[in-house]
């Protein structure tokens, strides 16, 4: 099953640093829609197919394709949805889009492997949502407040345009996915020269627990994310105070094309890897029982 990209930005351009050296993965190509894009010139340096006319030109060229990355904007991505759709191409959405069911890796993908398409929510969601959900798994979260900061170089035009809709998504994204009973979520563009990397402090109110099942809790779901981002870390360890948890983690990027400091772009990619990774599997499998 080859594997796609669309959109040829710093994001899609990692993707396609990703996908070009996964030992499984078998990368196709990328589509964009600007002749001149970087993104485009990286993929024909490492010998991927590339079209500047969009994502149905690619399909064309890639017959074979049988998952698609979308690296684009919401708005293209609702135009791509339908083509994707009609050709049962499974699709990973990185846009604010999220026509289909948002999915954090490892936590409830495997509720959604039978959808067409699946969206991946927010940088601060992958970040934070792991957290939060291995903290409920053991106790009740009445509260779930997280505070994702990242550097103000790595925030573009669409991440400033769509602030409103980032606390808003990730928030909802702690309770539906994470579990707890009430979420709340602020983002911080922190200017600072060198840039920082990405920073997410996560706030718990807890229901009767033990400690220790908590913090084992916590250091699994970290051990978990490292396998496919191992730029993520603890900053310090979980303090815990009676009802109350604060765990900080942090993201740094692994440098594919992105600077290191952009660890909120980063752990996007890193999970859309992982996203096909399972969807590739999963379809396989549906194949050869077929």
């Amino acid at each position: 099953m080859r594997i796609g990209i669309v959109g040829s930005g710093a994001i899609g351009t990692d993707l396609l640093v990703k996908l070009a050296r996964h030992e499984t993965l078998d990368l196709a190509g990328i589509a964009g829609i600007d002749a001149s894009s970087p993104g485009l010139a990286r993929g024909r340096e490492l010998g991927a197919t590339t079209t500047a006319r969009g994502l149905e030109a690619l399909l064309e060229l890639e017959p074979e394709i049988g998952v698609v990355l979308d690296a684009t904007s919401a708005a293209a991505h609702s135009l791509h949805a339908g083509l994707l759709a009609a050709r049962s191409i499974a699709c990973i959405d990185l846009t604010p889009a999220a026509l289909g069911p948002a999915v954090v890796p490892d936590v409830n993908l495997g509720a959604h492997l039978d959808a067409g398409e699946v969206n991946l929510v927010t940088c601060g969601a992958q970040a934070t949502v792991p957290i939060v959900a291995a903290v409920a798994a053991v106790c009740d979260v009445p509260y779930a407040e997280i505070v994702s900061t990242v550097a103000a170089r790595s925030a573009g035009p669409g991440t400033r345009a769509n602030i409103d809709e980032f606390t808003t998504t990730t928030a909802r994204s702690l309770e539906s996915i994470g579990g707890a009973a009430r979420g709340k979520a602020l983002i911080v563009l922190n200017p600072a020269d060198p840039p920082i990397t990405m920073r997410n402090a996560v706030h718990l109110r807890l229901g009767a627990h033990r400690r220790d099942e908590v913090l084992a809790a916590i250091a699994a779901a970290v051990g978990r994310v490292q396998r496919f981002v191992p730029g993520y870390r603890l900053a310090s360890p979980p303090a815990l105070d009676d009802d109350r948890i604060t765990v900080i983690v942090t993201v740094e990027g692994a440098g594919d094309h992105l600077p290191p400091y952009a660890g909120n772009l980063d752990i996007m990619t890193a999970a859309a890897v992982r996203v096909c990774e399972v969807v590739v599997r999963a379809r396989t499998e549906q194949a050869v029982r077929r």
